[in-house]
């Protein structure tokens, strides 16, 4: 057993410590670590009034600040209550007191009002807090382990009700074991001249800095990931994940902010629900459940009762979410890597779909889900949609690119699962579907048909066409694209003589799927994309108690995403002899080159397209503002030096170097196959 590590003060550490302003109504209830020395009172304390039971360090170190102030450890001008201090800690200069703390060691807390634990708390977890509906019904039970997966369960899946009651259960047992009323303020933290702190924990490394107020919260730093809460902020009733900055003036109530966000630049926020990645500033968010990769920074933009994800919010972009009726009872969704432009306006409740762009004031309750990858355009008061356009557009493709770049998660235990592909069973199903609604749609009304009425939008016929034709060219790059991977690195002429076979035969023993998962539909779970078998199975798990604990669902998402590829290839197995209309039991070798030459086809022309895209950015339109004083020949040299020429644009060329590639690619497979 551990012996005691502090002792009671000496009577002459006692008469030292009264010496230099130290008081305290009960010296014995005052303890040292057994290594502290007396000569470290005259160094490290100064007018500190002790209360209570506290446990003091050894001060023997020094804080060198900004500018090059060095500054020695030590407790002056302060008064502590049942404080326990590490090692060569500084606190210095508290206008009240910090009470019913344990503060671990090299930690700098200077210049602060009240630092207090003042009842016993759960530090934020257990918070519910009302997302899509401001008014209730689907509140989310906030804890330091909470996923961005597992709050879609909570939120969407409220029709489970077993499951919700086990999620709800397993929630509040998490909660309930964070209960204390001793808070802690780990190691290596800087908190300086700050407001209040009231009934939060603090984790290593973190820096707080001019904050006002923090009220029941977690702040889960690391040093892996430090966490910096800035000026002005202020906070109640929240948990900030490792990694992230809450700065300038933020306001933050009933908020869970993930992993590596950054909230900035006078930010509100009331709530809501922020997963890894997320950034936002000088705008508001109300009641949004707010996916990874979810940016919004410009002033006039609202986000409220709204589900987003891998979403960029133009300026003055706003939602309603209530019709003067029965109040903001009104949610939306924008699915995976749906933007809004500057000064568009949904009136919930609405979904759109995947990767889709809605520009305009849209006054309709549109559902768009099965149509991605479109444009919504108001003109006229009128939803107009154009299906599949946004498969050709240089800013998604350059989106799908950026995002795995962006990803500032340090920390290893990376909590949210997240998927960045722009094509996958679940955006492919859905072009599937739209596929067959625009062909019933003009099988419905007639090919000749000007204008084709979609729930609340329009689309044009030509737009309808090309929709088709979109889709269908996504549907042949995805598919070909599984099956070259699958079949990628094999001899075949190799095998089939070590096996005594044929080519096919190899062939079609390879097609065969490992796993039976992934057949059917697919769910975006907010980052995830995985089967619904699978998400169905581990809701029989859970509402079983099969499953007790937040950890150990976060490990069945962990592990599905692990699998995605697997899974994924089961899925395409299926789809492949569904649209090319083949049997893949006895898949020949014309039927693979093929579907080669098709994938071919298909990669080159949206390449080509997304060139053609691209190229507009280098018009004569785009060049107006550049050489404003000068001549034609001017204007084209400066916007050359400024945005460089279309051939060299790093983008233009990625583009250039995909077509090779994957040429190349479809080449080598279709010479493997002789």
């Amino acid at each position: 057993m551990m012996s005691n590590p502090y002792r009671n003060l000496t009577p002459k550490e006692i008469d030292a410590m009264k010496s230099v302003g130290c008081s305290c109504k009960c010296w014995e209830d005052i303890l040292v670590n057994t290594e502290f020395q007396a000569w470290e009172i005259e160094r490290a304390f100064r007018n500190v009034i002790f209360s209570g039971t506290c446990r003091l360090g050894t001060f023997r170190k020094s804080f060198e600040l900004p500018g090059g102030l060095i500054k020695p450890s030590g407790i002056r001008n302060a008064t502590l209550h049942n404080v326990t201090v590490g090692n060569d800690c500084c606190i210095e200069n508290i206008a009240n007191y910090i009470a019913n703390y344990e503060i671990g060691h090299d930690t700098l807390i200077e210049n602060v009002d009240i630092i207090v634990v003042d009842r016993i708390t759960r530090f934020g977890n257990g918070i519910e807090v009302a997302v899509l509906d401001e008014t209730g019904g689907r509140e989310v039970i906030i804890t330091n382990r909470m996923s961005a997966q597992l709050a879609y369960m909570m939120t969407l899946y409220r029709h489970l009700q077993d499951l919700q009651d086990r999620l709800r259960k397993i929630s509040l047992d998490y909660a309930n074991a964070q209960s204390s009323d001793i808070g802690r303020i780990g190691n290596f933290v800087s908190i300086q001249n700050t407001g209040s702190i009231i009934a939060v924990k603090v984790g290593d490394h973190c820096v707080i800095k001019g904050a006002g107020k923090l009220k029941n919260g977690s702040i889960n730093s690391n040093e892996t990931a430090p966490v910096r809460i800035g000026y002005g902020v202020v906070a109640e009733d929240f948990i900030i994940a490792s990694g992230t900055t809450v700065d300038d003036n933020t306001t933050v109530n009933r908020c869970f902010i993930g992993q590596s966000c950054t909230l900035g630049n006078g930010y509100s926020a009331s709530n809501s629900l922020f997963f890894s990645n997320c950034l936002g500033k000088n705008g508001e968010a109300c009641s949004i459940f707010a996916g990874p990769f979810t940016v919004t920074h410009h002033k006039s933009t609202l986000l409220i009762a709204g589900m987003f994800s891998f979403m960029n919010a133009g300026a003055g972009s706003s939602q309603s979410n209530h019709m003067y009726k029965l109040g903001p009872i009104h949610q939306g969704i924008l699915e995976r890597g749906a933007k809004t432009a500057s000064d568009s306006y949904i009136l919930w409740p609405s979904r759109v779909g995947a990767f889709s762009l809605v520009m305009g004031r849209h006054v309709t309750h549109s559902d768009t889900s099965g149509l991605p990858f479109s444009y919504l355009i108001e003109k006229n008061n009128t939803t107009f949609l154009v299906p599949g356009v946004n498969l050709k557009s240089v800013g998604t493709v350059r989106d799908a690119q950026k995002w795995p770049h962006r990803d500032k998660r340090k920390d290893p235990d990376r909590i949210d699962q997240v998927n960045y592909n722009l094509l996958s069973p679940y955006t492919i199903q859905k072009m599937f579907k739209g596929r067959k609604t625009l062909k019933n749609l003009q099988s419905a009304s007639g090919m000749l048909t000007d204008v084709y009425s979609f729930h609340s939008a329009k689309i044009q016929n030509s737009a309808l066409v090309k929709g088709i034709k979109y889709y269908e060219t996504g549907i042949r790059k995805f598919l070909g694209n599984s099956l070259i991977t699958r079949l990628q690195g094999m001899d075949f002429s190799k095998l089939a003589k070590e096996n005594g076979t044929t080519v096919e035969e190899i062939i079609r023993k390879r097609l065969v799927p490992d796993y039976e998962i992934g057949s059917g539909e697919w769910v975006d779970l907010s980052g995830l994309i995985a089967p619904k078998s699978a998400v169905e199975a581990l809701i029989v798990d859970i509402e079983a108690g099969k499953i007790t604990g937040i950890d150990g669902i976060n490990a069945v998402f962990q592990d599905m995403h692990r699998h995605y590829y697997d899974y994924e290839w089961t899925w395409a197995y299926d789809k492949i002899q569904e649209f090319f209309e083949i049997d893949m039991e006895s898949i020949t070798l014309d039927q693979v080159r093929s579907i080669v030459n098709q994938w071919k086809d298909a990669v080159i022309g949206l390449d080509k397209m997304l060139y053609e895209d691209a190229r507009k950015e280098f018009s004569l339109a785009s060049m107006t503002g550049f050489g404003a004083d000068g001549s034609q020949e001017e204007k084209q040299m400066d916007f050359d030096q400024v945005r460089g020429a279309f051939e060299s644009n790093p983008f233009v060329t990625a583009v250039v170097d995909h077509i090779a590639k994957k040429s190349a690619l479809g080449d080598e497979l279709l010479s493997r196959l002789g």
